[in-house]
């Protein structure tokens, strides 16, 4: 196992449930099944149409991640000689990561690699900055959040009563 939070960790980062209730939204971009909440998974397909019928392709990198799951993420990380304090900039500690709620969904198109800065200079991203919230979707972790997660423009979240 690995060494536990950082003292800190829970004030800056919440614990998030793992969710029970998940239906598929089809393949992600290894075309592995992914899931989310119902709700978040019909507000997804709204937003993946409503962005196509403008010209914009957006395909799911990583949607529903169980705790487990993220237990090996955060492994792989220290692993390769990250500490934890750095590996937690990347990976939330298992518990903490929203993607254990079945509503954040990492967010690619074509022309940008995955889970890299430069989606932000995609049409896709501004597609999204000026769109998302119609759909129930936040950026979660922008430049200097509070969270101390890296910047992370991929990584969206559905809150339908924000």
């Amino acid at each position: 196992m690995f060494p536990p939070a950082p003292e800190d960790y829970g004030s800056r980062v919440p614990l998030v449930a793992e969710a029970s209730d998940l239906v598929s939204i089809g393949p992600d971009h290894l075309t592995r099944e992914a899931y989310l909440t119902p709700a978040a998974a019909r507000a997804w397909a709204d937003m993946r149409d409503a962005a196509l019928a403008d010209g914009i392709e957006l395909i799911p990198i990583s949607a529903f991640r169980s705790i487990a799951r993220q237990e090996e993420l955060l492994a792989a990380k220290l692993a390769k000689g990250m500490t934890l304090e750095q590996a937690l900039e990347y990976s939330a500690y298992p518990g903490h990561s929203e993607h254990h709620s079945g509503n954040a969904i990492d967010i690619g198109t074509p022309s940008a690699r995955h889970l890299e800065e430069e989606f932000e200079t995609t049409p896709a991203f501004y597609w999204l900055t000026t769109n998302a919230r119609r759909f129930g979707f936040f950026m979660s972790y922008p430049r200097d959040n509070p969270h101390g997660i890296a910047y992370e423009p991929w990584h969206w979240c559905h809150h339908p009563l924000a």
